[in-house]
């Protein structure tokens, strides 16, 4: 399975944007979907999951509220809504699958290539 994510740019502080990712295959219908995201000179974070079938959300402190994590299993795609963004969110963006319908702290098993996102004035 591949994933493809897209979204990549630069934004002022309290701006938005979307990221999106796309999965090759339809079982990712069936997999939860997670963002991570790795800034400049730090360890990679957990940002959001999103489970398959009951589309549970979780999120790290640092982005609730702000961040919302959705899914189109028609499309085979999770999208990472980002809202009032913050100079600390620039980082790599990377999208990450695992195959468990629930959201879990077990390793992801596939994963996207990165998308930077900026966040300056």
């Amino acid at each position: 399975v591949q994933l493809q994510a897209s979204g990549a740019g630069l934004v002022q502080p309290g701006g938005y944007m979307k990221l999106s990712c796309a999965a090759s295959s339809n079982t990712f219908r069936y997999w939860a979907a997670g963002w991570f995201r790795q800034a400049p000179g730090k360890e990679r974070e957990w940002v959001s999951c999103i489970s398959a079938g009951d589309g549970n959300t979780y999120y790290a402190d640092s982005v609730k509220g702000r961040f919302t994590i959705s899914r189109d299993d028609a499309e085979n795609t999770v999208f990472l809504q980002m809202n009032s963004l913050k100079p600390d969110d620039t980082a790599v963006y990377y999208c990450a699958a695992q195959r468990f319908m629930r959201c879990n702290r077990a390793k992801y098993d596939y994963w996207g290539q990165g998308t930077q996102v900026t966040v300056s004035s």
